[in-house]
């Protein structure tokens, strides 16, 4: 069998790391934007940055790419055309190959849908975060309900017939009928795929500095589990933590990095994930990420990437159980040696402990947590850490 037959499947992620402005609660890599892109820059680093990559394809195609930020958006149609005419130069894309590009619901993107649409790029994922107008400007969001709202309509006219929608609750202020409230608008707007997850105050955030007053713990089950209730109610299934779909919409993607698949990260700030396995079948699966600020990605005189580290095979069972046990169907107990290298039969002690405590699911085929392992997820992760 070939090396590129062994390994896992070979996703891409592209980081555009402007906004127009940055919003609160964010902690990604972002830097708002000034008057004018340096896009054909970008795309010029971006491939420099993906050639440097491309050795450790070793011969795979792209299943999957993800183009997040950021506001991916921002670039044009035009910029996208030759980054990926340009990229399949130098790989192969597979026959069915989902690409995403997250997308702010704006009238000033959503004249850009269609042309997206036009070069390949064949799902969007929408940020709208929330349609009431009071949370919208507490979030920062420079969108309006009515943009919210047009978002997935213009979507569909313009030839996506997959998409997805971002939501967030637990908003300062919010209580459990306008949570709801905001869900039900979602799923009129009929998306094949919802992103809904509470809102959290993270570190180096405008939040975290001034914190907003946020729903009480009561208030926020109440809603996570009626909300839940109503996704299930018109045919979202949840496959993950923050992840509900209609059949066979699940982002691929995504479920690339559950299932521990590799992935090549371009772009300021990008991480990416790779395994090689040597002569003797030796595995080695690295980390990489790249440079932060666009400043320095964009600077000749700097390498992209800006450090790598490689998954000691002692800390390997947690970063795999961190991944596949987020899936509410878990994967394959197979898939842990394919992915890994290593036999499960080295977890068996703690297979076997955490099968006994109800918190996975007494399927030997199966590597999946249990409801109540969903809930102490992180309880029973400290399982597989190392000694």
């Amino acid at each position: 069998m070939s090396t590129a037959a062994t390994l896992p499947p070979l996703a891409l992620y592209i980081h555009v790391p402007w906004c127009v402005r940055k919003c609160p609660y964010c902690d990604f890599n972002s830097h708002a934007a000034g008057a004018e892109l340096p896009e054909a820059a970008y795309i010029d680093a971006l491939l420099a940055d993906f050639a440097s990559e491309l050795p450790a394809a070793q011969g795979r195609s792209i299943s999957s790419v993800f183009i997040g930020g950021g506001t991916p958006s921002l670039l044009s149609a035009a910029a996208y055309q030759r980054l990926f005419s340009e990229l399949r130069e130098q790989i192969a894309f597979s026959a069915d190959c989902e690409i995403t590009l997250e997308a702010n619901p704006g009238t000033f993107e959503q004249d850009k849908f269609a042309a997206y649409r036009a070069l390949g790029i064949n799902r969007l994922s929408l940020g709208i975060q929330s349609f009431a107008p009071e949370q919208l400007k507490a979030l920062g969001r420079i969108h309006g309900r009515g943009e919210a709202l047009n978002a997935a309509s213009a979507a569909r006219q313009a030839g996506f017939d997959n998409f997805n929608l971002d939501l967030m609750h637990g908003l300062p202020g919010q209580d459990l009928d306008a949570a709801l409230a905001d869900l039900a608008q979602a799923i009129d707007l009929k998306p094949t795929h919802l992103s809904w997850y509470q809102l959290t105050i993270e570190p180096n955030t405008e939040y975290w500095s001034k914190p907003p007053r946020l729903p009480e713990d009561e208030t926020l089950w109440a809603i996570q589990e009626h909300g839940q209730a109503l996704l299930a109610q018109h045919g979202f299934a949840q496959y993950e933590v923050s992840a509900y779909a209609q059949q066979g919409r699940e982002a691929r993607h995504n479920l690339n990095y559950w299932q521990f698949g590799d992935f090549i990260g371009i772009g300021a700030g990008a991480h990416g994930k790779l395994s090689h396995i040597d002569s003797a079948g030796h595995w080695q699966i690295e980390r990489r990420w790249k440079t932060r600020t666009p400043k320095d990605y964009l600077n000749p005189e700097k390498a992209f990437c800006a450090g790598s580290e490689s998954i000691s095979s002692a800390d390997l069972p947690f970063d795999f159980m961190m991944n596949a046990l987020r899936l509410h169907a878990g994967v394959p107990s197979e898939l842990y040696h394919a992915r890994t290298g290593q036999p499960l039969s080295t977890l068996k002690p703690a297979l076997t402990d955490l099968r006994r405590r109800g918190l996975l699911v007494e399927d030997e085929a199966r590597l999946c947590a249990t409801p109540q392992g969903q809930m102490f997820l992180n309880d029973l992760l400290q399982q597989f850490l190392a000694d």
